[in-house]
């Protein structure tokens, strides 16, 4: 199986591309075959911005941008390798050589990243990821976190001292991350992890 086929079966797995949205972008990917995912705005509802100008399929995002969502809008995107559903009321942004370090500012972003190190920073912790999907929402007080599959260093900014590393196969390992010293992370059920995506 190419990597294109894989790529697609991982975002499919995490319900990147949901039923409403999926159908046509999917049959333009592979109709692309072995060709290079495009990068760039696949898919749009409400109103999306790109460094403040209203987005448009096909727009080119990458290191630099920063990606903001409104009530009831999403975009789905994608940078390089990875590729990226940002619900509503959200703002993202995306810095270093490779667009690998993605800042959650606000809001609820389902990630799906190719081979190599990237670094998520939120409002309560930085997060370091390699080759693995993710779900977050980020909040003032606490981040949600679940690793969806691969591996992971959590770095509560609470607690820098408090650094923990896990692996999961499927989603069993979520997370908050708390601003609070005294409780800087606190493991979830299994299943709210999958009801978060779910509900994103």
């Amino acid at each position: 199986m190419n990597d294109r086929r894989c790529w697609l079966r991982r975002v499919a797995a995490l319900g990147l591309l949901g039923a409403a949205s999926a159908t046509g972008l999917l049959r333009e990917v592979l109709a692309a075959g072995n060709r290079p995912i495009v990068p760039g705005m696949q898919k749009l509802t409400g109103k999306v911005w790109v460094n403040g100008q209203p987005a448009h399929e096909g727009m080119s995002v990458g290191s630099g941008d920063t990606i903001v969502t409104g009530p009831g809008s999403e975009a789905i995107f994608v940078i390089n390798q990875d590729a990226f559903l940002q619900r509503e009321n959200s703002s993202v942004s995306f810095s270093g050589a490779t667009a690998d370090v993605m800042r959650v500012l606000t809001g609820k972003i389902l990630s799906v990243f190719g081979k190599g190190p990237k670094k998520l920073q939120t409002a309560t912790a930085t997060i370091g990821i390699r080759g693995t999907g993710c779900y977050i929402e980020s909040e003032v007080e606490r981040v949600y976190f679940c690793l969806c599959y691969g591996t992971a260093e959590v770095v509560p900014n609470a607690d820098p001292s408090h650094v923990e590393h896990f692996e999961t196969r499927h989603h069993e390992h979520p997370v908050y991350l708390y601003r609070d010293s005294a409780q800087p992370m606190m493991r979830v059920g299994r299943d709210s992890c999958k009801k978060q995506q779910k509900a994103a």
